[in-house]
């Protein structure tokens, strides 16, 4: 009998034609360059660079040191409210009277002072609990009723529009609140919501810094509490989210009364810095918030600090540039647009096999 074949341990060779190993479109590691570029914020971030050379070479006042401070406190104050907005659009919602919430703010905090004959502070501070309830009634009504939050917030928008209006001309017989920067605890106020310092050659205001500080906390939320989580969970799939655990009733509450919160913090920075509010104001507002969310990337909060800088840059280069203010709408949709396209290049490059 013949004996048996002896049995190779040598691996077969692969097929010709065939991947190696690891190297298949399945498999392939992408390079720390590739996921550094594929991250929307870096795309947002380009085009930031992208207006900032423009500007710099069509606008000379752009190029002085002073306008970055102008710069700097535009993008700060639609930064804190693009904050709040990006971290609700993560949990699957927006916030269309976000706007007007930021004048019902300001208007409540200066009339309950005002007509009231009260410190500043007990004004501010109704002026919060005001704002905390109109996101806690947006927030509450969306899951109860598993309406969009289109829907919701549209009528809280309108509603708001008119208590504005309405209630200003009843109250104080005009369209604007009167003055409080002759009544107690205005100072006091000032110095916290719409005080500035000098840096140098710039004058920074404080919003600015309450902007990186806002941002900061609210990576840090995001990134490393259990809250985080439960945000980026009701915004993948709210009934899987429920199914494991997720209180996706407070979640969403808590995103929609953080929105809340941020209105009533820059309501009273432009009660506090200008004295006074029209009350028509903030109409639109909030979709310049939406977009500076967006344009920065969708999943982070770098992403809305880029894009709010960007409309800093936009805004004021826009008037260094002496150019006709009644294009300002279209050159603000041009280069956020750009931005946008920047941002889809990018990521589709570092993407590509």
């Amino acid at each position: 009998m013949a004996a048996p074949a002896a049995t190779s341990h040598t691996p077969a060779a692969p097929a010709a034609g065939a991947p190696a190993p690891g190297k298949d479109g399945r498999t392939r590691q992408r390079s720390p360059l590739q996921r550094l570029l594929g991250r929307p914020e870096i795309g947002a971030l380009l085009g930031a660079v992208a207006v900032y050379v423009f500007f710099f070479a069509v606008a000379p006042p752009f190029r002085e040191t002073g306008s970055l401070g102008t710069v700097l406190y535009q993008s700060s104050t639609i930064g804190i409210m693009a904050l709040a907005v990006a971290l609700l659009m993560i949990g699957g919602e927006f916030d269309l009277s976000a706007g007007v919430a930021v004048i019902t703010s300001a208007m409540t905090a200066s009339m309950v002072a005002f007509q009231l004959s009260l410190n500043v502070w007990v004004g501010v501070f109704a002026a919060l609990a005001v704002s905390l309830a109109i996101g806690a009634f947006n927030g509450f009504l969306l899951v109860r009723t598993g309406l969009p939050s289109f829907l919701v917030t549209l009528g809280s928008f309108l509603m708001l529009q008119g208590v504005n209006l309405a209630l200003t001309k009843l109250i104080t017989g005009n369209v604007a609140t009167e003055s409080i920067s002759d009544m107690d605890g205005f100072e006091q106020a000032k110095a916290v919501f719409a005080s500035s310092f000098p840096v140098g050659d710039i004058t920074v205001r404080v919003t600015v810094l309450w902007w990186l500080a806002f941002a900061a906390l609210g990576t840090w939320v995001l990134l490393r509490t259990s809250f985080g989580n439960w945000v980026f969970a009701v915004g993948g799939n709210r009934e899987s989210a429920r199914a494991v655990g997720v209180p996706v009733t407070f979640t969403k509450i808590a995103l929609f009364m953080t929105v809340g919160f941020a209105a009533w913090f820059v309501g009273m920075h432009l009660l506090f810095a200008y004295n006074t509010v029209q009350s028509g104001e903030g109409v639109g507002n909030e979709l310049l918030y939406i977009a500076a969310a967006v344009i920065g990337g969708h999943g982070s909060v770098f992403g809305p600090v880029v894009g709010a800088a960007l409309f800093g840059m936009v805004t004021q280069g826009i008037v260094y540039a002496n150019w006709n203010p009644d294009w300002f709408k279209f050159f603000l949709g041009a280069m956020l647009l750009t931005a946008v396209l920047i941002n889809l290049y990018v990521r589709n490059s570092a993407t590509r096999r």
